[in-house]
């Protein structure tokens, strides 16, 4: 490939020498590993520590209050088989249509179970992201949990935490909030808004691998969460072997059930330092006047922006609705093979710019999109 044209940073973040250096991570650890020594799990946690440490610095967490998890799913699910009953039996559990779905089919499968209603928010007619104002709206004493999404996938619309955050907790309702489509790119503090949950990937904007979640757990909350996946190294010593003396441990630790999975962590540190190192404000400038001029141009393309124009409202990504008469995933390959690397869902082709992405691209997938349509 010549010049190839990227814009799938809502899929998989990348960065210049992305390869290289996730490369020598990965061959570190492959060293470590594969050492005849018994080094290996006191090298490898420590770079599992250093994982946790660069998320803690990036969303301002305290110390002890974060852990990894598989996936944004799976950390959902392990907070909510620790919380106690009375957050969610006979209450209603409040999520946007606009959430990423792996989320609502995990909760609606746990309804019944953990006893609380599902209560989706539509979207209003003819409109591609759940207003804030609706979510706020449905909000009431019964509300057990809100989970909130910072971006959304669909429409890149950041939601305002200013608003939402002190809504739920002003009716008593916990708050937990999907970070993914967000975090890397638009600022976000655990210190400022506090919520009692957030969970997240290392995946997109970060840079990282598949399968470096992670879960923060507000520590007020957290201490009283007594997770049902649990196992060795839930506890305080992961290697106190005494059957009648399980205990918790006293932070995100207990989240931590089994074996620790370390791969996926060592190999997104290099994109969290890379990250770190960057100037934040910075790449979302630069992804946002990207996306501007997507924006400026879909008139002309006989498109219909799917995304909200203010910068101050979207995340890093711009959404487009293709004509009718469109085939998806035909404008897709069609790009594709002009080296332009996007998505669709349905008919909502998905564009995210960043750092490795330049107006020159953009300028090719227009006329790209000319053509195709």
């Amino acid at each position: 490939m010549s010049d190839p044209a990227y814009f799938l940073y809502h899929s998989i973040g990348l960065y210049p020498g992305k390869d290289r250096e996730m490369a020598e991570a990965l061959s570190g650890f492959s060293s470590i590993w594969g050492a005849l020594d018994d080094a290996q799990w006191p090298r490898v946690l420590a770079a599992r520590a250093e994982f946790l440490s660069l998320w803690e610095s990036l969303i301002e967490a305290p110390a002890g209050s974060l852990t990894t998890a598989e996936s944004v799913t799976a950390a959902l699910y392990t907070v909510i088989g620790g919380l106690p009953s009375e957050h969610l039996e006979g209450k209603r559990v409040l999520v946007a249509t606009d959430c990423f779905p792996s989320l609502h089919f995990l909760l609606s499968g746990l309804a019944e179970r953990f006893g609380f209603k599902l209560d989706t928010v539509p979207l209003r007619e003819g409109e591609t992201w759940v207003r804030d104002e609706d979510v706020i709206a449905r909000l009431g004493p019964d509300v057990g949990l809100t989970l909130l999404t910072f971006v959304t996938s669909t429409a890149s619309h950041r939601c305002n935490l200013d608003a939402l955050i002190p809504a739920c907790r002003a009716v008593g309702s916990l708050v937990a909030l999907d970070l993914t489509q967000g975090i890397g790119v638009v600022p976000f503090s655990v210190t400022q808004l506090k919520p009692e949950i957030v969970v997240s990937t290392s995946l997109k904007w970060l840079c990282g691998a598949p399968g470096a979640g992670i879960l923060h757990v507000r520590p007020d909350l957290l201490r009283t969460c007594r997770p049902e996946l649990r196992g060795w190294f839930s506890q305080p010593n992961p290697f106190s072997w005494d059957l009648d003396a399980f205990d918790y441990a006293p932070d995100a630790r207990r989240f931590d059930a089994g074996t620790p999975a370390p791969l996926a962590a060592v190999g997104s540190v290099p994109g969290l330092k890379w990250q770190s190192a960057q100037d934040r404000a910075a790449l979302l400038a630069h992804s946002q006047a990207l996306c501007d001029m997507i924006l400026d141009a879909a008139p002309g393309l006989g498109v219909t922006p799917a995304s909200p124009a203010e910068r101050s409202r979207r995340g890093g990504s711009v959404m487009l609705r293709l004509p009718d008469v469109t085939d998806p995933a035909g404008v897709v390959n069609g790009l594709r093979e002009a080296q332009i690397f996007t998505d669709a869902r349905g008919p909502i082709l998905r564009l995210s710019p960043g750092v490795v992405t330049t107006e020159a691209h953009v300028e090719r997938l227009l006329d790209a999109l000319k053509r195709l349509f």
